[in-house]
């Protein structure tokens, strides 16, 4: 089956993640992301609680910053999100390292 012959998977009716699908890749490739600039970083997760970072090896929305080593390090929030949430702010009171990057970050699901 093509991509324009799979449907867009309904929106989850809660909050826990799901599996990320090739065609939902696809559709947030070719729509969502299409303005992202190629330079864009793409960082992987190392676990579902967000317990170290590395870069995608063979080829995610926030700033990573390399922290632990060239190949491990942590996420930060956009500028804009920090601007608009004080908690958040709050989580972040020593700011973003000046090496982070803007970077489209993955999650694993388990």
């Amino acid at each position: 089956m093509s991509d324009n012959q799979q449907t867009t998977p309904s929106a989850p009716d809660d909050d826990r993640d799901r599996p990320l699908t090739l065609a939902v890749l696809r559709q947030l490739i070719r729509h969502d992301w299409r303005t992202l600039p190629g330079t864009t970083l793409v960082v992987l997760s190392r676990d579902t609680e967000g317990n170290g970072y590395s870069p995608f090896a063979t080829y995610s929305n926030a700033r990573y910053a390399p922290t632990y080593s060239d190949e491990v390090g942590e996420v930060y929030p956009l500028p804009e999100e920090l601007e608009q949430d004080k908690e958040l702010r709050e989580l972040y009171v020593d700011g973003t390292p000046d090496n982070a990057v803007p970077a489209l970050v993955l999650y694993p699901l388990g």
